[in-house]
Protein backbone atom coordinates (compact mmCIF):
# COMPACT_ATOMS: atom_id res chain seq x y z
CA UNK A 1 0.00 0.00 0.00
CA UNK A 2 2.75 2.43 0.84
CA UNK A 3 4.31 1.84 -2.53
CA UNK A 4 1.31 2.44 -4.41
CA UNK A 5 0.68 5.87 -2.58
CA UNK A 6 4.56 6.81 -2.87
CA UNK A 7 4.36 5.80 -6.96
CA UNK A 8 0.69 7.99 -6.70
CA UNK A 9 1.74 10.63 -5.27
CA UNK A 10 4.71 10.54 -7.63
CA UNK A 11 2.78 10.43 -11.03
CA UNK A 12 0.27 13.58 -9.46
CA UNK A 13 4.07 15.54 -8.45
CA UNK A 14 4.90 14.71 -12.35
CA UNK A 15 1.56 15.61 -13.89
CA UNK A 16 1.41 18.94 -11.73
CA UNK A 17 4.77 19.51 -13.09
CA UNK A 18 4.27 18.77 -16.54
CA UNK A 19 0.79 21.06 -16.81
CA UNK A 20 2.97 23.77 -15.92
CA UNK A 21 1.73 27.51 -15.22
CA UNK A 22 -1.58 28.49 -15.03
CA UNK A 23 -3.08 31.67 -15.80
CA UNK A 24 -4.83 33.00 -12.45
CA UNK A 25 -6.12 36.27 -13.57
CA UNK A 26 -9.84 36.36 -13.12
CA UNK A 27 -10.78 39.30 -15.50
CA UNK A 28 -14.59 39.40 -17.54
CA UNK A 29 -14.64 40.37 -20.81
CA UNK A 30 -18.10 42.09 -20.86
CA UNK A 31 -18.61 44.32 -24.17
CA UNK A 32 -14.86 42.38 -25.91
CA UNK A 33 -14.45 40.95 -28.82
CA UNK A 34 -11.80 38.27 -29.25
CA UNK A 35 -11.01 36.71 -32.54
CA UNK A 36 -8.71 33.53 -32.41
CA UNK A 37 -7.71 31.62 -35.67
CA UNK A 38 -8.08 27.50 -35.40
CA UNK A 39 -10.39 28.16 -32.80
CA UNK A 40 -12.51 24.61 -33.20
CA UNK A 41 -9.95 22.24 -31.62
CA UNK A 42 -6.76 22.00 -29.56
CA UNK A 43 -5.75 24.89 -27.35
CA UNK A 44 -7.80 27.09 -29.75
CA UNK A 45 -10.88 25.25 -28.23
CA UNK A 46 -10.37 25.85 -25.10
CA UNK A 47 -9.35 29.64 -25.21
CA UNK A 48 -12.28 30.56 -26.89
CA UNK A 49 -14.29 28.34 -23.88
CA UNK A 50 -12.40 30.18 -21.59
CA UNK A 51 -12.66 33.80 -23.17
CA UNK A 52 -16.72 33.30 -23.78
CA UNK A 53 -16.74 32.35 -20.30
CA UNK A 54 -15.62 35.83 -18.96
CA UNK A 55 -18.26 37.64 -21.18
CA UNK A 56 -16.74 37.97 -24.38
CA UNK A 57 -17.64 37.86 -27.96
CA UNK A 58 -15.75 35.22 -29.31
CA UNK A 59 -15.59 35.36 -33.23
CA UNK A 60 -13.40 31.69 -34.04
CA UNK A 61 -11.88 31.85 -37.22
CA UNK A 62 -11.71 28.37 -38.91
CA UNK A 63 -10.97 26.23 -42.21
CA UNK A 64 -13.63 23.76 -41.44
CA UNK A 65 -16.85 25.67 -40.80
CA UNK A 66 -19.27 22.37 -39.99
CA UNK A 67 -16.63 21.36 -37.28
CA UNK A 68 -16.45 24.91 -36.13
CA UNK A 69 -20.16 25.11 -35.46
CA UNK A 70 -19.82 21.70 -33.41
CA UNK A 71 -17.28 23.24 -31.57
CA UNK A 72 -18.69 26.93 -31.30
CA UNK A 73 -22.24 24.98 -29.97
CA UNK A 74 -20.66 22.99 -26.99
CA UNK A 75 -18.94 26.41 -25.91
CA UNK A 76 -22.37 27.93 -25.96
CA UNK A 77 -24.28 25.31 -24.07
CA UNK A 78 -21.21 24.79 -21.59
CA UNK A 79 -20.77 28.51 -20.99
CA UNK A 80 -24.13 29.80 -21.23
CA UNK A 81 -22.75 32.74 -23.39
CA UNK A 82 -24.44 32.69 -26.71
CA UNK A 83 -22.29 35.65 -28.33
CA UNK A 84 -19.74 32.70 -30.05
CA UNK A 85 -19.72 32.97 -33.50
CA UNK A 86 -17.80 31.53 -36.32
CA UNK A 87 -16.36 32.67 -39.73
CA UNK A 88 -14.28 30.76 -42.07
CA UNK A 89 -11.00 31.35 -42.74
CA UNK A 90 -8.40 29.63 -44.58
CA UNK A 91 -5.12 31.18 -43.70
CA UNK A 92 -3.38 29.69 -46.70
CA UNK A 93 -5.00 31.36 -48.99
CA UNK A 94 -4.48 34.78 -49.27
CA UNK A 95 -7.42 35.93 -50.82
CA UNK A 96 -9.65 34.07 -48.07
CA UNK A 97 -7.25 36.36 -45.67
CA UNK A 98 -8.07 39.76 -47.59
CA UNK A 99 -12.10 38.69 -47.46
CA UNK A 100 -11.86 37.61 -44.00
CA UNK A 101 -10.69 40.72 -42.70
CA UNK A 102 -12.61 42.93 -44.65
CA UNK A 103 -16.26 41.25 -43.93
CA UNK A 104 -14.44 41.51 -39.80
CA UNK A 105 -13.88 45.23 -39.97
CA UNK A 106 -17.44 45.60 -42.32
CA UNK A 107 -19.39 43.82 -39.39
CA UNK A 108 -17.43 44.23 -36.14
CA UNK A 109 -17.45 47.18 -33.84
CA UNK A 110 -14.48 46.35 -32.09
CA UNK A 111 -11.30 43.61 -31.78
CA UNK A 112 -9.77 43.47 -28.07
CA UNK A 113 -7.43 40.52 -28.60
CA UNK A 114 -7.09 38.75 -31.55
CA UNK A 115 -5.18 35.20 -31.09
CA UNK A 116 -3.09 33.58 -33.68
CA UNK A 117 -3.62 30.06 -32.58
CA UNK A 118 -4.23 28.29 -35.87
CA UNK A 119 -0.92 26.07 -37.05
CA UNK A 120 0.61 23.17 -39.01
CA UNK A 121 2.83 20.80 -37.89
CA UNK A 122 5.64 18.56 -39.82
CA UNK A 123 3.37 18.30 -43.45
CA UNK A 124 4.46 16.98 -46.56
CA UNK A 125 5.73 19.58 -49.04
CA UNK A 126 1.98 21.10 -49.80
CA UNK A 127 1.99 24.20 -51.53
CA UNK A 128 -1.08 27.04 -51.19
CA UNK A 129 -2.79 28.34 -53.97
CA UNK A 130 -0.32 31.25 -53.87
CA UNK A 131 2.44 28.86 -54.61
CA UNK A 132 3.49 28.97 -50.91
CA UNK A 133 4.97 26.03 -48.64
CA UNK A 134 1.93 25.41 -46.33
CA UNK A 135 4.03 25.56 -43.19
CA UNK A 136 5.22 28.95 -43.53
CA UNK A 137 1.95 30.31 -45.08
CA UNK A 138 -0.41 28.92 -42.36
CA UNK A 139 2.12 29.29 -39.38
CA UNK A 140 2.82 32.58 -40.27
CA UNK A 141 2.20 34.79 -43.78
CA UNK A 142 -1.26 34.33 -43.51
CA UNK A 143 -1.38 35.51 -39.60
CA UNK A 144 0.97 38.29 -40.72
CA UNK A 145 -1.22 39.61 -43.32
CA UNK A 146 -4.30 39.09 -40.68
CA UNK A 147 -2.89 41.02 -38.17
CA UNK A 148 -2.13 43.93 -40.21
CA UNK A 149 -5.05 44.16 -42.03
CA UNK A 150 -6.64 44.03 -38.59
CA UNK A 151 -4.66 46.61 -37.17
CA UNK A 152 -6.76 49.69 -37.83
CA UNK A 153 -9.76 47.90 -35.52
CA UNK A 154 -7.11 46.84 -32.97
CA UNK A 155 -5.77 50.13 -32.78
CA UNK A 156 -9.44 52.28 -32.51
CA UNK A 157 -10.12 49.20 -29.64
CA UNK A 158 -6.63 50.24 -27.76
CA UNK A 159 -5.43 49.01 -25.36
CA UNK A 160 -5.96 45.67 -27.42
CA UNK A 161 -3.51 42.72 -27.34
CA UNK A 162 -2.44 40.31 -30.66
CA UNK A 163 -1.53 36.86 -28.96
CA UNK A 164 0.66 34.87 -31.42
CA UNK A 165 1.59 30.70 -30.76
CA UNK A 166 4.91 29.33 -31.72
CA UNK A 167 6.96 26.95 -30.30
CA UNK A 168 9.64 26.06 -28.49
CA UNK A 169 10.78 24.42 -31.68
CA UNK A 170 11.77 27.92 -32.77
CA UNK A 171 15.16 27.19 -31.10
CA UNK A 172 17.44 26.07 -33.99
CA UNK A 173 14.74 27.43 -36.48
CA UNK A 174 16.22 29.59 -39.41
CA UNK A 175 14.87 31.97 -42.04
CA UNK A 176 15.94 30.85 -45.14
CA UNK A 177 15.72 33.88 -47.35
CA UNK A 178 17.13 32.73 -50.28
CA UNK A 179 14.68 29.35 -49.88
CA UNK A 180 12.19 30.29 -48.14
CA UNK A 181 9.67 27.54 -49.49
CA UNK A 182 12.33 24.90 -49.85
CA UNK A 183 12.27 24.62 -53.34
CA UNK A 184 15.90 24.64 -54.06
CA UNK A 185 16.72 21.36 -51.86
CA UNK A 186 15.66 18.86 -49.90
CA UNK A 187 12.37 19.09 -47.83
CA UNK A 188 12.03 18.57 -44.61
CA UNK A 189 9.30 19.01 -42.66
CA UNK A 190 10.44 19.63 -39.07
CA UNK A 191 13.09 22.28 -40.79
CA UNK A 192 10.52 24.23 -42.73
CA UNK A 193 8.14 24.04 -39.24
CA UNK A 194 11.14 25.35 -37.16
CA UNK A 195 11.34 28.06 -39.69
CA UNK A 196 8.00 28.94 -39.12
CA UNK A 197 7.84 28.87 -35.78
CA UNK A 198 11.08 30.84 -35.59
CA UNK A 199 9.02 33.40 -38.50
CA UNK A 200 6.34 33.79 -35.40
CA UNK A 201 8.40 34.58 -32.78
CA UNK A 202 10.49 37.20 -34.72
CA UNK A 203 7.10 38.80 -36.27
CA UNK A 204 6.23 39.38 -32.84
CA UNK A 205 9.28 41.03 -31.57
CA UNK A 206 9.04 43.37 -34.60
CA UNK A 207 5.20 44.13 -34.27
CA UNK A 208 6.11 45.06 -30.88
CA UNK A 209 8.73 47.25 -31.54
CA UNK A 210 6.52 48.71 -34.72
CA UNK A 211 3.35 49.30 -32.23
CA UNK A 212 5.09 50.71 -29.40
CA UNK A 213 2.98 53.72 -28.26
CA UNK A 214 0.30 53.07 -29.93
CA UNK A 215 -2.12 50.74 -27.04
CA UNK A 216 -1.70 47.89 -29.22
CA UNK A 217 0.44 45.18 -27.23
CA UNK A 218 2.26 41.76 -28.85
CA UNK A 219 3.24 38.71 -27.23
CA UNK A 220 4.30 35.37 -28.86
CA UNK A 221 4.82 32.05 -26.39
CA UNK A 222 5.20 28.12 -26.26
CA UNK A 223 2.18 26.09 -24.91
CA UNK A 224 3.93 23.40 -24.19
CA UNK A 225 3.59 19.97 -25.66
CA UNK A 226 -0.30 19.07 -26.06
CA UNK A 227 -2.01 16.36 -26.93
CA UNK A 228 -4.02 17.64 -29.82
CA UNK A 229 -4.43 16.90 -33.73
CA UNK A 230 -1.27 19.12 -34.48
CA UNK A 231 0.99 16.00 -34.40
CA UNK A 232 -1.14 13.83 -37.12
CA UNK A 233 1.26 14.32 -39.51
CA UNK A 234 4.20 12.78 -37.07
CA UNK A 235 2.51 9.95 -36.88
CA UNK A 236 2.29 9.85 -40.48
CA UNK A 237 5.67 9.97 -40.99
CA UNK A 238 6.22 7.67 -38.05
CA UNK A 239 3.44 5.37 -36.82
CA UNK A 240 5.29 2.78 -35.31
CA UNK A 241 6.70 6.09 -32.98
CA UNK A 242 3.23 7.19 -32.83
CA UNK A 243 1.85 3.97 -31.36
CA UNK A 244 4.75 3.69 -29.22
CA UNK A 245 4.28 7.28 -27.68
CA UNK A 246 0.16 7.23 -27.48
CA UNK A 247 -0.23 5.65 -24.63
CA UNK A 248 2.87 7.80 -22.27
CA UNK A 249 1.70 11.15 -23.93
CA UNK A 250 -1.05 10.69 -21.33
CA UNK A 251 1.17 11.50 -18.79
CA UNK A 252 3.52 13.62 -20.34
CA UNK A 253 2.16 15.78 -22.65
CA UNK A 254 -0.42 18.53 -21.32
CA UNK A 255 -4.16 18.48 -21.87
CA UNK A 256 -5.73 21.24 -24.78
CA UNK A 257 -7.20 22.90 -20.97
CA UNK A 258 -3.30 22.97 -19.33
CA UNK A 259 -1.90 23.77 -23.10
CA UNK A 260 -4.44 27.30 -23.63
CA UNK A 261 -3.12 28.80 -20.05
CA UNK A 262 -0.04 30.61 -21.47
CA UNK A 263 -2.73 31.44 -24.08
CA UNK A 264 -4.35 33.35 -21.76
CA UNK A 265 -1.86 34.68 -19.25
CA UNK A 266 -0.92 36.87 -22.64
CA UNK A 267 -4.29 37.73 -23.31
CA UNK A 268 -5.57 38.68 -20.15
CA UNK A 269 -2.72 39.53 -17.77
CA UNK A 270 -2.71 43.57 -16.79
CA UNK A 271 0.23 44.96 -16.53
CA UNK A 272 2.11 43.35 -19.65
CA UNK A 273 2.37 46.44 -22.57
CA UNK A 274 6.09 46.72 -21.03
CA UNK A 275 6.37 43.42 -22.44
CA UNK A 276 5.32 43.90 -25.52
CA UNK A 277 7.41 41.86 -28.44
CA UNK A 278 8.60 39.31 -26.06
CA UNK A 279 8.08 35.45 -25.61
CA UNK A 280 6.27 33.71 -22.71
CA UNK A 281 5.69 30.22 -21.59
CA UNK A 282 4.20 28.68 -19.05
CA UNK A 283 2.42 31.94 -18.12
CA UNK A 284 6.01 33.59 -17.48
CA UNK A 285 8.37 35.66 -19.68
CA UNK A 286 11.22 33.58 -21.47
CA UNK A 287 14.34 34.49 -23.13
CA UNK A 288 13.55 33.06 -27.05
CA UNK A 289 16.13 31.78 -28.17
CA UNK A 290 19.45 33.91 -29.81
CA UNK A 291 17.64 33.50 -33.35
CA UNK A 292 14.29 35.39 -32.16
CA UNK A 293 16.15 38.45 -30.97
CA UNK A 294 18.15 38.99 -33.93
CA UNK A 295 16.51 42.42 -34.90
CA UNK A 296 17.85 42.21 -38.45
CA UNK A 297 16.59 39.51 -39.23
CA UNK A 298 12.82 40.31 -38.14
CA UNK A 299 13.25 43.61 -39.99
CA UNK A 300 13.42 42.00 -43.38
CA UNK A 301 11.22 38.98 -42.61
CA UNK A 302 8.36 41.61 -41.80
CA UNK A 303 9.63 43.14 -45.41
CA UNK A 304 9.88 40.09 -47.13
CA UNK A 305 6.85 39.01 -45.96
CA UNK A 306 4.69 41.89 -47.03
CA UNK A 307 5.89 41.70 -50.37
CA UNK A 308 5.03 38.08 -50.49
CA UNK A 309 1.46 38.79 -49.58
CA UNK A 310 1.25 41.97 -51.29
CA UNK A 311 0.58 44.35 -48.00
CA UNK A 312 1.66 47.98 -49.09
CA UNK A 313 0.81 49.79 -46.00
CA UNK A 314 2.10 48.13 -42.76
CA UNK A 315 2.46 49.49 -39.00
Amino acid sequence: MCIYLYNYTSVMVLRRWIAGGVCRCSARLDGKTVLITGANTGIGKETSRDLARRGARVVMACRDLSRAEQAAEEIRLSTGNGNVVIRHLDLGSVYSVRQFAKDFTDGEDRLDVLINNAGVMMCPRWLTEDGFETQLAVNHLGHFLLTNLLLPKLKSSAPSRVVTVSSIAHQGGRIDFDDLFSSKKTYSSLESYRQSKLANVLFSRELGRRLRGSGVSAFCLHPGVIRTELGRHVEGWFPLLGALLRLPSLLLMKTPSEGSQTTLYCALTPGLDGQSGRYFSDCAEKEAAPEGRDDFVSRKLWEESARLVGLKDTC
